[in-house]
């Protein structure tokens, strides 16, 4: 075993793939009793050189695992990359008294590591965020039985099948069949597609020197012409406005009845009244 250890220890999958699986390959498969001593002396003892022996003798198995994800478009190095890091906390966290063999525990942890890498980098933004997303990023197209859109019939089916609501699959079926898009679109000037480019049709005019301008002139003439109604109210009304609407600490109702010796339901008709005159007289202005 010592050479293929030594061999498996110098390479990674990004620097050279198939001498990487070549290498994996030749380490021996542990046997259940080196597996289960190897686990114990790593749960109980802390054995570094156990926990990466374990993760050695497992390297194949994740090559196996990453090889079925090959459809995504993703470099089959990172791939296996990711899926060794599920390998390793999985050996972390293996414990010898569940019985059962480390490649059984460990395909959940290098299956939710590879997974999470293709949902982060298969497109710009990213496609599946809910549970019943990310089922259906793994399992519609093995579902569907020809390269057509789903008919209602098909989707329902699908749906029963995987769990989720019929409009979820609708909506994992368009992500899939989407592109990512450049937001400015093809250089070439002659291109008749061009003017389909994002930044023709999301433009935003808020910085727009005509815009500002124009919602500053708004604000402005707004503020005076509310300010030239509310010193044509008497100042019982100019005060309970400006105690309930222009202050950071508003008055209640109740306090501003105690303060001028009436209920507090005069007090909220008084402002009602007073409220009813502005809107009026900026009306007139506009």
């Amino acid at each position: 075993m010592g050479t293929g250890l030594q061999l498996a220890d110098r390479l990674v999958p990004g620097a050279n793939l198939e001498a990487y699986i070549q290498a994996a390959s030749r380490i021996p498969v542990l046997t259940a009793d080196e597996e289960r001593k190897l686990a114990e002396r790593l749960h109980y003892e802390g054995d570094v050189d156990a926990a990466r022996t374990l993760v050695l003798s497992h390297l194949r198995f994740v090559i196996h695992i990453a090889r079925s994800y090959s459809g995504y478009g993703l470099a089959q190095a990172d791939l296996i990359q990711e899926g060794n890091v599920g390998l390793m906390k999985a050996v972390k966290r293996f414990n010898p008294e569940y019985g059962v063999r480390l490649v059984s525990f460990a395909v959940h942890w290098i299956k939710a590591e590879i997974h999470e890498f293709i949902l982060r980098n298969w497109r710009i933004v990213k496609v599946a965020t809910t549970k019943a997303q990310r089922k259906l990023f793994f399992n519609l197209r093995s579902q569907k039985k020809r390269l057509a859109w789903l008919n209602q019939e098909e989707l329902n089916a699908v749906a029963h099948d995987l769990g989720v609501e019929p409009r979820v699959v609708r909506e994992m079926e368009g992500r899939l069949a989407s592109q990512d898009t450049a937001f400015d679109g093809p250089q070439d000037d002659d291109d008749d597609n061009a003017y389909q480019a994002p930044a023709y049709y999301l433009e935003d005019r808020r910085s727009d020197p005509a815009v500002q301008l124009e919602q500053s002139d708004w604000t402005e003439d707004s503020n005076g012409r509310l300010m030239e109604a509310l010193q044509s109210l008497d100042e019982r009304s100019q005060d309970i406005l400006r105690e309930r609407w222009l202050t950071d600490s508003k008055s209640t109702l109740h306090e501003l009845a105690d303060k001028y010796g009436v209920s507090a339901e005069r007090i909220r008709q008084l402002e009602k009244n007073a409220m009813k005159k502005i809107r009026v007289q900026m009306a007139e202005a506009a």
